[in-house]
């Protein structure tokens, strides 16, 4: 596995429990890490991101799964085996490599914010992006949306759920009559000024300042990020990736449990779908780990009748070792 977030853990953990040989390459930088608690997740609703990722490592571990820090700089394809199965080999920055049979990319992604000066400092705790992920920790402040593009109309829409009290910031985006029409409707005030800064007193956001010096007071600011699946170092494996309409950012094309065109490749989680939260991120995972398993034993099958018929062609000295030699290194995932 290459990340050892919800995806890549839930993924580990299938495999370890169908007795498979599992790596975990994880940086330590999970994209919830400002938060306070994973939220719409059924039975761990409000825990720490880190208590659901040391959690989730011991049960990695506690089937035999492995866990390494490390920044992967290196992923290729090898030469197949023998039989014809796959092989890859995975390097870390300092240097350390981990022969695979398959892969399962699960990375995440990376969130850019607009550049308005004095927004990034309070990412992931006054400034937010997702309403199903947030919006009740923000429910009935002051908010205001900036917006980043004709896509933030819906998100001003979504978070008009949880607050009377909404700015919509256009930042230059343009907005029909009838859409300036729905947000009166809604109670939406539009304020068409340009953003200079967001103003703060010691960790808390105070307000927004305008280009023409007011400041619109604000506790809580919403804005659609963009979001680029994180594929540092994955060059070598040619991965599909697709650019979201309006450059709002890229992600890593899959099909049916996160297949991918790449042959023994599979990916999951934010890496795919950008949109998804950590239970959706942690199923992908899951069924990406059950048919990366059951991918495996279709190989192993046939290392193992491989073997079987070159055991019985004449001249072969040790039918049991070349039978064992088979599927011994057919069962190492």
């Amino acid at each position: 596995m290459i990340g050892g977030g919800a995806a890549g853990l839930s993924g580990a953990l299938v495999l370890a429990r169908s007795r498979r040989s599992v790596v975990v390459i994880d940086s330590g930088a999970p994209r919830n890490a400002p938060a306070d608690g994973v939220h719409g997740l059924l039975g761990l609703e409000g825990t720490e991101p880190a208590e659901l990722l040391r959690r989730g490592r011991a049960e990695v571990r506690g089937y035999g799964g492995r866990i390494v820090p490390g920044e992967v700089t290196s992923a290729v394809a090898d030469a197949p085996s023998a039989t014809g199965d796959l092989r890859f080999t995975v390097t870390t920055a300092d240097g350390a490599t981990v022969r695979a049979r398959r892969l399962l990319v699960a990375t995440g992604l990376r969130d850019e914010l607009p550049d308005v000066p004095g927004l990034a400092r309070h990412w992931g705790r006054a400034v937010v992006h997702c309403p199903y992920c947030h919006g009740w920790e923000v429910r009935d402040r002051a908010i205001g949306v900036l917006a980043v593009g004709p896509a933030s109309v819906h998100h001003a829409l979504l978070f008009r759920q949880l607050t009377d009290d909404l700015v919509y910031f256009t930042r230059g985006t343009e907005l029909d009559e009838a859409t300036r029409a729905r947000f009166a409707a809604r109670g939406i005030e539009v304020v068409d000024t340009p953003v200079a800064a967001v103003e703060s007193h010691d960790e808390d956001i105070t307000g927004v300042r305008l280009v023409d010096g007011r400041v619109v007071p604000r506790r809580v600011l919403a804005v659609a990020t963009t979001t680029r699946a994180r594929l540092d170092g994955l060059d070598g494996l040619g991965l599909p990736v697709r650019d979201l309409p309006s450059g709002a950012g890229r992600h890593v094309v899959s099909g049916l449990a996160g297949t991918t065109s790449v042959p023994g490749v599979w990916v999951a989680g934010n890496a795919t779908e950008l949109s998804a939260q950590v239970g959706a991120s942690a199923a992908a995972g899951a069924l990406a780990g059950a048919h990366l398993n059951a991918d495996l034993a279709t190989a192993d099958a046939d290392a193992a009748l491989a073997g079987t018929r070159t055991a019985t062609q004449p001249g072969t000295a040790d039918a049991g070792a070349a039978l064992g030699a088979a599927l011994g290194a057919a069962t190492t995932a």
